[in-house]
């Protein structure tokens, strides 16, 4: 069966073993692990020192410096479409800002805070908001400071509010086309990132009306009543609707991108047209000058709305803030082309497609090395990484979708990474909202609840998709 890796080259004077990958692999992960979970050192610097020391046990083996480059190459061209895409997300962020898109429905979001059912409603809004701007951490820290205002007002347990509010920010760093670990893990995997949420969808959807039922549950029992405590809310809202004109016509950039999802049409021409409609409708209705609502798809968006908390929020976007992850994945293809070229990769897969011969064992596997990768390294890019590219050649060679790959990826490595106390979410979490990770921890439910669902699709083979064409980063894949 076909494994998808890059042919080792014929040049190797000595053919690698399992303790020399080992070296490689597990160096790495204790070099990127170590090195941004404690350190802050920046995951690029990382990442060229990782394929640094691949490149010299790559020497060792007999390797010159033209097949290593060959290997690169070759790695990096396979990921540059998912790399396109990834540069325009952030010029369609940008242009839905401006043309007030997002604005918009933030507004009537926060317009549907139910007392009773704050915890509900306040998953839901950071859910949506999280979706929309492609941000967990700016979702939790605008909205989501907002929200546990509200929260010690009507006397909503701390712990309670913040794992409600955690759970529904990182929906959208798992299934939002705009956030940077979605757009990692399609890049890494290989994917079509409508593909990719189409098939979230599967295990999402469960976990999220999991934890929104236990909210309803709780908050039934409650006898939390409205007051003044929702200034802050309302001042958002008045400042939304002050500094951006509401209109049907602001829906028409999100209806093309759903369209374009809708009929697995290619995602690049119905991303730039949407662009383009966004553009249109900040200059018509928004009355932006024509020159500032173009360079906002480069630069980003740059709100002066008189609210600090507001213009945190809204400032995002632009192809230039979506360099990073096209960095990072730069960075990652040329260690993974590298690994490839030197055979590094083959010592390691024949004891593991050995073990993974069925789709549960496989999923199992996948599941398994993303929660010990975070519980160690407390690093989202870590989780992508790491596995995506370890376990890719197994799911081809059992025949399935890279989209069952990244979608394990996301429900058991990404989402769960605000969960590890020691990791910089959880920090984050923690720091901004003033809870403890231990104390909202079992309350952000879709943070977890979506590991439940993958082991058991992957054991059931309910939505597990088939691999039906070689190029998975083509719609309908």
């Amino acid at each position: 069966m076909e494994t998808g890796l890059i042919t080792p080259s014929s040049e190797l004077k000595r053919t690698p073993n399992l303790g020399q990958a080992l070296l490689v692999i597990v160096g790495t992960a204790l070099l990127i692990g170590i090195g941004f979970g404690f350190y802050k050192v920046k995951v690029e610097v990382l990442l060229v020192a990782a394929t640094t020391l691949t490149g010299c046990m790559a020497w060792w083996l007999g390797l010159g410096w033209r097949e290593m480059q060959a290997g690169m190459m070759q790695s990096i061209l396979k990921g540059l479409p998912a790399m396109l895409i990834v540069v325009i997300v952030g010029a369609l962020i940008g242009s839905w800002l401006a043309a007030g898109t997002i604005p918009m429905i933030i507004y009537y979001g926060l317009g549907m805070i139910s007392p009773r059912m704050f915890l509900v409603t306040a998953s839901l809004a950071t859910g949506v908001v999280s979706v929309l701007t492609g941000t967990g951490y700016g979702t939790i820290g605008t909205v989501g400071v907002a929200f546990m205002g509200i929260a010690h007002g009507l006397g909503v347990p701390p712990g309670q509010a913040a794992g409600a509010l955690v759970a529904g920010a990182y929906l959208g760093d798992k299934i939002s086309p705009f956030a940077a670990n979605a757009n990692l893990v399609v890049a890494v995997a290989r994917v079509n990132i409508y593909d990719h949420i189409r098939h979230c969808l599967w295990t999402s959807l469960p976990a999220i009306a999991v934890g929104l039922a236990v909210y309803a549950c709780v908050g039934l029992g409650t006898n939390a009543t409205a007051g003044g405590v929702f200034a802050a809310d309302d001042n958002v809202r008045a400042v939304l609707a002050k500094n951006f004109n509401f209109s049907p016509w602001l829906l028409l950039p999100p209806v093309i991108t759903l369209a374009g999802m809708a009929g697995n049409r290619p995602v690049l021409p119905g991303m730039l047209l949407s662009v383009a409609a966004a553009t249109v409708v900040a200059v018509t209705v928004q009355q932006m000058p024509l020159t500032e609502a173009l360079n906002v798809t480069v630069s980003g968006y740059n709100p002066h709305t008189g609210l600090p908390l507001v213009d945190k929020l809204l400032a995002q976007g632009g192809m230039e803030a979506m360099m990073h992850v096209t960095l990072i994945a730069l960075c990652a293809f040329s260690f993974s082309g590298l690994l490839q070229k030197a055979g590094l990769l083959e010592p390691v897969l024949k004891p593991l497609f050995k073990f993974t011969t069925t789709t549960g064992r496989l999923v199992g596997a996948t599941a398994a090395s993303c929660v010990v990768v975070e519980a160690m390294t407390g690093s989202a890019f870590v989780c992508i990484l790491l596995p995506a590219e370890i376990f890719a050649p197994a799911y081809r060679r059992l025949n399935l979708a890279a989209k069952n790959l990244s979608r394990t990826i996301g429900d058991c490595g990404i989402v769960g990474v605000p969960l590890i106390p020691w990791s910089i979410a959880g920090a984050f979490m923690s720091g901004t909202l003033g809870v403890p990770v231990t104390d909202y921890a079992p309350w952000a439910i879709f943070c977890y609840a979506g590991l439940g669902f993958t082991l058991l699709a992957g054991f059931t083979g309910f939505s597990i998709a088939p691999r039906i064409r070689d190029d998975e980063t083509q719609p309908g894949s």
